[in-house]
């Protein structure tokens, strides 16, 4: 356990410690994070355990006992990642198809996490033992650009612009049917009422949700859509899309298990090669949370989203 020693500057005089020591650590420490060292009885002032709301005189003596990192209990994994994006501050990769991103129940080994942990040397703590480093996530068959911070000061930056609706984020989605040349979606989302493991929006506690769409192509009876999200709600494309009378192809959740057995042989044969549903991450846009340059990268598309493609074309002609 290491110690920093601090003496209550002039401009604290009458402040709450709690507010004093934000300025004191710096951005590396969230509020929470100094909160959680108060509780903890981490904190003297003048050689006394210190509150939160305490107030502080000028040339007060404040020691603050910084506890040794948790170690981890996750074993880091070295895997193939297709780096889109690399700084010392964050990381975005192009996440394959078929990779969980973090551990969870079933999944306790081989997620995208344990990856960058082995390339990276470690990630932002404050994520979480499980999830450190995540600000976001995509479904185990949804592929694309996905961020991850290195630090906890990144970390923050990155869930206050996600949480601002500050990040352009880019899906592109081959869907059912010949929607509308362009669509908006803004019904909430949230669990759904008979069965919790899909989303909808019809539950009695949905949270507000926005999709908008441009039809890129048109392949018969079946669209290419470049999707826009200004929420990230759980499964948030698949269920508007699917609610709209175009679910996503391959997508055995949200009602594309019939029409997707009525599509030309070639097409069907490559989506079941594929074996998941037709979402892609392709652009992820927004300012650095700390050098305030603007990041935007766009991530190829998978081997199997293309050969769905070019079945899609050659049964169109």
């Amino acid at each position: 356990m290491r110690q920093l020693f601090f003496s209550s500057p002039p401009e604290a005089a009458a402040q709450r410690l709690d507010v004093a020591l934000l300025g004191l650590l710096g951005d590396d420490f969230s509020r929470a994070q100094v909160q959680r060292l108060l509780r903890d009885g981490l904190v003297l002032v003048d050689g006394q355990a210190a509150k939160a709301a305490q107030k502080l005189r000028p040339g007060q003596a404040i020691a603050v006992r910084l506890p040794d990192p948790e170690p981890s209990e996750l074993i880091p994994m070295a895997m193939d990642l297709a780096i889109l994006h690399e700084d010392e501050d964050l990381i975005i990769i192009n996440k394959p198809p078929g990779l969980v991103v973090h551990p969870s129940p079933g999944h306790a080994e081989g997620t995208l996490v344990h990856g960058l942990l082995h390339h990276c040397g470690g990630l932002a703590e404050v994520g979480g033992k499980l999830r450190p480093g995540i600000v976001h996530r995509l479904d185990k068959d949804t592929s694309g650009a996905l961020v991850a911070a290195k630090n906890d000061r990144a970390h923050r930056g990155l869930v206050a612009r996600f949480a601002a609706g500050r990040v352009q984020k880019e899906y592109l989605a081959l869907v059912h049917g010949r929607p509308a040349k362009r669509g908006r979606v803004d019904s909430g989302i949230g669990r759904h009422p008979g069965d919790r493991k899909r989303m909808s929006s019809q539950g009695s506690r949905t949270k507000p949700a926005l999709s908008q769409w441009r039809v890129c192509r048109s392949f018969g009876e079946a669209s290419l859509l470049r999707v826009n999200i200004h929420t990230g709600r759980t499964h948030q494309i698949r269920v508007h899309l699917s609610e709209a009378g175009h679910p996503v192809l391959g997508d055995q959740t949200y009602g594309a298990r019939r029409r997707d057995a009525a599509l030309p042989d070639p097409v069907a044969a490559a989506l079941r090669q594929a074996g998941r549903q037709m979402l892609h991450a392709v652009v992820l846009s927004f300012e650095h949370p700390i050098s305030a340059q603007i990041i935007h990268v766009t991530a190829p598309l998978p081997a199997d989203y293309r050969a769905v493609l070019r079945a899609c074309e050659a049964a169109s002609r």
